[in-house]
This record gives structure tokens, sequence and C-alpha cells, in this order.
């Protein structure tokens, strides 16, 4: 089966890291995967990238065309001749200029994926779709000493890092709150979650005493998964599926969008004063077992 992904090239690593490894999870499993990345902003910018696309599906004998995110699917249902699937990541949705376009997305697809069950309600799609997160990778997320972890990046030994689940200058994450936070808790340092690679993540993942998430909105933010990948406690706010996932864990709490709520919650992860037993929680949402869920509905669509 030949499937072509079909997802924004703007980010600094080309692929955005969590689709080129469900790309490359599908490939493991026998899937040809290949790329078509669209570069440019919005409908306009996206526009200019169907010429290529058409001349790229026309040149090659695709089954599928597995679009992620709304605007990438847009783009993709202008053509009829290679059905097409698209995941829904959440921004798509909860964007309200990101909305209308989703929406039409959907109604000419041959199929929806949605990361969670509250992007699917929010737009309120019927038929023709499934509920599938993305998988974490277990072998790059994976358990290492915190002290070497730390020695390798050089951080402070005896410091208290909170790891800031995103870039300071992205509206939706929120950093203010998270900066407010953690301001007045004594020999505590926050760090942005900003250029680093997957090994490097990971990382820091293992460095750091806990990782804090105070967006808006999210749909099925990947750091989550990543960080129960590697047993760091979780601060967040009640977005997207974080409640779901993080479960019952110990050392993971949920937080009010009040500075004075997430810096006691942040106190409490200090204070659990261990990792957590996050990883076998989320041994369901490996990547490959995720991959196998994905190949399944692409037989069914192509039935």
């Amino acid at each position: 089966m030949k499937v072509l992904f079909v997802c924004s090239g703007n980010s600094m690593f080309g692929v955005s890291p969590f689709v080129k490894e469900q790309g490359d999870s599908l490939r493991n499993q026998g899937i040809d995967v290949d790329y078509f990345l669209i570069k440019g902003n919005g409908i306009i910018g996206y526009l200019k990238n169907y010429p290529y696309l058409k001349r790229k599906i026309r040149l090659n004998k695709y089954n599928l065309i597995h679009a992620h995110y709304g605007l990438s699917g847009m783009l993709c249902v202008l053509q009829r001749k290679v059905p097409v699937i698209i995941t829904f990541h959440g921004s798509d949705i909860n964007n309200s200029y990101h909305r209308k376009f989703s929406k039409i997305a959907i109604l000419l697809s041959a199929y929806n994926i949605f990361v969670h069950k509250s992007i699917r309600d929010k737009i309120n799609a019927k038929n023709k779709n499934s509920i599938i997160p993305c998988g974490v990778n277990l072998n790059t997320f994976h358990l290492s000493n915190m002290m070497e972890a730390r020695k390798e990046i050089h951080l402070d030994l005896k410091k208290k890092y909170v790891l800031f689940a995103g870039s300071f200058d992205n509206r939706i994450k929120n950093s203010k709150l998270a900066i407010e936070s953690v301001k007045n808790i004594s020999d505590t340092e926050l760090i942005e979650l900003k250029g680093y690679n997957r090994n490097q993540v990971s990382l820091l993942m293992n460095a750091c005493d806990v990782i804090l998430i105070t967006s808006f909105s999210e749909g099925s933010p990947q750091v989550i998964k990543e960080a129960m990948a590697c047993n760091l406690p979780i601060v967040s706010t009640d977005v997207g599926d974080v409640k779901e996932v993080i479960g019952n864990t110990e050392g993971c709490y949920i937080t009010s969008f009040d500075p004075k709520d997430v810096a006691e919650k942040i106190k409490m992860a200090l204070d659990f004063g261990k990792r957590t037993n996050g990883r076998e929680n989320i041994k369901h949402l490996e990547i490959n077992i995720i991959a196998k869920r994905i190949i399944k509905l692409y037989n069914k669509v192509l039935a």
C-alpha cells in the first residue's frame, strides 16, 4: 500500500516530529509512506501548493492520501482522484479561522481521524470518523538517570527544573501563567521547550523535575505522553485529553488557571520527590500499536 502524507513543511524540522514518527511507524509495518510538504501560511499560502500536489499525485500511484491538520486536508480534497483521510490534531478545530476550512474538508474526505473525542464533539462530526491519538515512541522516550542526563545537557545538579511544554512566544501555550507561577518558587528554574530534537527532548524530560502545561487549549498533546514515557511528574491545565492520559498516575496533577493553584501543584509535584509510573500507564499508546489501528482504518477505506 502506497500512502502520501501531506502536512505543513513550515517547522524548523520540516515534517513535524510526531507526524514523521507516525510515518516511520507505518513504514516499519510495510506501508510505503511518501511525503508532500506544504510551504506557506493560511489558505492562500496553502492553495499555492496545489499545482505541485496535483503533479506529485499524477506521477505516483498512491492508494491513499493521509493529510495532517485541516488546512492540509482542505488542499487534498480539492482533487478527487485519490481518497483522502484527514487527522485533526486540535488547533485546526479549536481555532475559529481554521475550523471553517476543517468543516469543508470533513465533508469531502473519505474518512476522518480525531486525536481526541472533545475535538470531534466541538465540530459535531457524525459519520466516517474514529478517535485515534498519536502514539508515543517508547524507544526515543526512554528512562535515563536524572543526574547523568543533567550532566549531559549541562544543568545544575542541585537546582529544581520545571520544563515548560512549548515555546514562550506561542500564545496558546500561555507562558505568562507559567512564568508567574514559577517565579516565587525558590531555587527553581523554568526551561522553555523550544529548538530541541527528539533525543534532546527525551534527555530534558529525564533531567527535569516537573513538566508544566498551562495551555488555553490542546487536542491530544504529544508532550504529555512523552513525559509519561519518561516517568516525569506533570502539572497541567485541564485541556484536551490530558486528564484522560495521566489518569490516576501519582505525581501528576491537574490545575486551574489561577497562578496560586499552579504554583501549589508544582510544589506538590516537586515534593512528590520521585519519578512516576507513567510509562506503565501509557503502553497502550505505544506508536506501533497506534500504527496497527491506522493500517486497519486504511484497509477499511480501501475495501
